[in-house]
């Protein structure tokens, strides 16, 4: 049985800040090639990447679609939505639907 988000993101709280940071640049470097290509990422002048992982991006304000769901990292989190450029990190995403 695949594992949620929230038990992966469960299982990955024993990492030092170290592995965590290391993971996030993972995030970043296959999310490039994918961001690169976004309909809402193009044009920004946005040049950071892994929105799934840091949050909200602070120049990308339109959504005019989005291709998250075809990146390696939507499967291998278990990753449910998508917009993370201008909806946020998807721990932040999960928490929301919490409330």
């Amino acid at each position: 049985m695949a594992e949620t988000f929230e038990e992966k993101m469960a299982a990955m709280a024993g990492m030092s800040e170290e592995e965590r940071a290391n993971k996030i640049e993972e995030v970043k470097g296959v999310c490039k090639n994918f961001c690169g290509n976004c309909p809402s990422y193009t044009g920004t002048g946005e040049t950071d990447y892994g929105f799934c992982a840091t949050g909200k991006s602070s120049k990308i304000t339109e959504e005019k679609g989005c291709l998250c769901p075809g990146c390696p990292i939507t499967g291998a989190m278990s990753l449910r939505w998508q917009y993370y450029c201008t909806g946020g990190a998807a721990r932040e995403l999960s928490a929301a639907e919490k409330k």
